[in-house]
Order: C-alpha cells, then structure tokens, then sequence
C-alpha cells in the first residue's frame, strides 16, 4: 500500500462505491490522531455493512462521511484483490485491542469509554482490560440498555469526561447511526463501532479459532455461534456476486 502522511486527509479507493481507506498503520495513523486530538469516525466495513448501505441511505453516507473506513471483511479483501489491490484485512476487535494496548505508551494515558452491550458485560471487559494492562485510563462504562429519557444525562457525562477514544457496542448500524448523531458531544474523540467486541473481551463469547480467521471463514465460526444470524449471512454471497459483476463489467464507481 501507499504510505499516507497521517496529517493528510486520506483519499478512499470505492468499493461498490463505499469509500475504503488504504493505510499503511491503521494503529499508528489512529495513535496520531488520538495525540493530536483530532476527532474522527472509524468505520470497519465490512460485505453485510456495505449491502445494508444500499438499503439504508443514512448509513450510506455515514460511511461516505468517515473520517476512516478500514477493511474489517474478508469480502471487502476479496473485492481489493479483484481490483489489484493487495489489502490484509483489518478486524475491527483487533484494531480496538491494538489501540487498548498502545493507550499508555505516549505519556499521559488516553482516557478511554466503554458503551455498549448487555448490562455488566462492558463492565466485566473494561475490569479484565485494567488486570491486563497497568495503568489503561478507562474512565467509564455504559451498557447498550440505556432508557431514552436517560440518555441526555449521560451525554452530558461524556461531555464531561471528555475521553479521547469511544467505543460503542451496539451492533450495526445502529452503533455507527449513534456516533454520527452525538459526536459533536466529543468533538475531539476518536470513535470506533466495535459490535459485539465487549463480549468476548468479557468471556460471555467465544471469537472464531485463529485457523477461521486466517483462512476468512469467522463468518462461518459466527453463524454455528449464531445460526439466527442466517438471514443476515445471505448478504456475503450477494456481496460476492455483485463484486465480481463490478470486475468484469470494469465498473468502479468513484466515491463521492
């Protein structure tokens, strides 16, 4: 890949015409964004995430407004490739771990909130992530179960903490539909969706053995998990045909 300059706007490559950003670091281009405390949404794009954009227009341009969107699917390596471009792919939980674990390492720790999930499992995950790391600076915690009228009060304490890098939980899109509404509370915060990551950080689940990964087939190793999750799997095979339509009609539609 390119090698980017991290104070430089990123310039995407379109995957069916979703914007994806190649950088070499992604760990290191988000440490020096959360340094230099400039805010910034994560998206890790993924084959459901992009088919549920053509349905959904809001998520579409949350995508298209990003600040980072990194190849968390194997579906989205997939498309690279077919486009002659060579990307490993990025896993959203690896990428909020890698961060976790660079938190202390610039001097003062970056404050860190956890929000998400079932009620005490952010809890439980932010507990194993301070036994873990000496010193990490998560300074508080939500669960994803959070009662309308009470969610002003508790963007008011965000606003109050002020952390420098959010994760929230809440599966998608309803997680990146979140952070598009209420970045503004934290204006200089780094934000990143991270789905069901609190749960396995927590031991409540099991993330797919390493041969899963390393071969694209989490997705299999989340459907015996999950097999309700069947009707939503439908999209990689969509994905994957839509792909390769794109490849060999040569359409690449430049993002907007």
């Amino acid at each position: 890949m390119t090698h980017v300059p991290y104070s430089d706007s990123l310039q995407p490559f379109p995957v069916l015409g979703l914007p994806m950003h190649l950088v070499n670091d992604y760990d290191r281009w988000l440490s020096h964004r959360i340094e230099q405390r400039l805010g910034c949404h994560v998206i890790t794009l993924n084959a459901e995430m992009t088919m549920q954009a053509e349905q959904n227009p809001a998520l579409a341009n949350i995508i298209h407004q990003a600040e980072l969107v990194i190849p968390d699917g194997s579906g989205i390596v997939l498309y690279m490739r077919l486009h002659g471009k060579r990307v490993k792919r990025t896993p959203g939980i690896e990428l909020a771990q890698g961060l976790l674990e660079r938190s202390t390492q610039f001097g003062e720790p970056w404050s860190i909130f956890f929000f998400g999930g079932a009620p005490g499992v952010a809890e439980t995950a932010a507990q194993k992530w301070r036994q873990s790391i000496p010193g990490i600076s998560i300074v508080g915690v939500q669960n994803g179960y959070l009662k309308p009228e009470d969610e002003p009060e508790f963007l008011q304490h965000l606003k109050t903490l002020q952390p420098r890098l959010i994760y929230v939980g809440l599966g998608v899109p309803r997680q990146e539909l979140w952070i598009s509404k209420n970045r503004h509370v934290c204006p200089n915060a780094v934000w990143i969706g991270v789905g069901g990551s609190f749960d396995v950080w927590a031991g409540t689940k099991e993330r797919a053995p390493k041969w899963f990964c390393d071969n694209h087939l989490e997705w299999l190793y989340r459907l015996y998990q999950e097999p309700w999750r069947w009707k939503r799997m439908t999209a990689l095979p969509k994905f994957a045909m839509k792909a390769i339509v794109y490849r060999l009609t040569k359409r690449n539609p430049v993002s907007r």
